[in-house]
């Protein structure tokens, strides 16, 4: 009798992390009213434009970005604004008090000096009642340099400061967790090394490694839990009262 050979699991541990957030702002930008003037604050590329054929889109970012001017962290080997509707600082929005029924603001935080300002901003810009929609990395390597202020931000620096600033938070969701977060830069090994040490792991280092994430997505699997300590971010919805 012939024995079946022993099933390959496939490793998902730590890749997740980008394809978690864009479903999560896909579908937050899904379920605002057709018609609703939302403003994309930080912008950047503006990769959900395209989630929003049925809102009255605006883009804002500084446009300041280049990645060839510091070869500091991680960086994009290119980028390109496109055609921004409004380039200012993120503090100083040149739009009316309450012009918005929405604001998107994802993965910026880190790149403001103080967010906290920003988030005074996006006060006066909502209608009441407006939704504001945040992501932002509670963990995160350098990247984007100069322009990188801050690794991460905590779910207690969400309930402070946009319950200081008039808003109620009526979603704050960890993406990943701790055992996540090891395994994504577990998978950034050879990438580091290879810029900093001039070397890259060997076949018995890989399979080692590749050990360590089979045990991490067995732990992930019933340690959730453990996003409290570590995770890619938070994903953070609010109302402006």
């Amino acid at each position: 009798m012939r024995t079946a050979p022993p099933t390959t699991v496939a490793l998902t541990v730590g890749t997740t992390n980008e394809a978690n957030r864009l479903e999560w702002v896909r579908r937050q930008l899904a379920a605002l009213p057709a018609g609703s003037r939302l403003l994309d604050a930080g912008a950047g590329e503006q990769q959900y434009r395209r989630y929003c054929g049925h809102l009255r889109y605006v883009s804002q970012d500084f446009a300041q970005y280049v990645p060839t001017n510091d070869p500091t962290g991680l960086q994009m080997s290119e980028w390109d604004y496109g055609k921004l509707d409004i380039v200012s600082d993120i503090t100083a929005i040149p739009q009316p008090d309450a012009s918005f029924d929405a604001i998107l603001c994802t993965e910026v935080f880190e790149h403001i000096p103080d967010p906290v300002p920003a988030i005074r901003e996006f006060a006066r810009l909502l209608k009441h009642n407006g939704v504001l929609i945040v992501s932002a990395p509670f963990c995160s390597l350098t990247h984007f340099s100069p322009h990188y202020y801050a690794n991460g931000f905590s779910p207690f620096f969400y309930r402070k400061h946009l319950a200081n600033h008039g808003f109620e938070i009526t979603e704050l969701t960890a993406n990943g967790n701790y055992f996540e977060y090891l395994a994504q830069e577990i998978r950034r090994i050879s990438q580091i090394t290879t810029r900093y040490c001039g070397t890259s792991p060997n076949a018995e280092e890989k399979a080692a490694m590749r050990r360590v994430l089979e045990f991490l997505q067995e732990a992930s699997a019933s340690g959730g839990a453990s996003s409290e300590l570590l995770c890619f971010g938070y994903h953070v919805r609010a109302i402006k009262k």
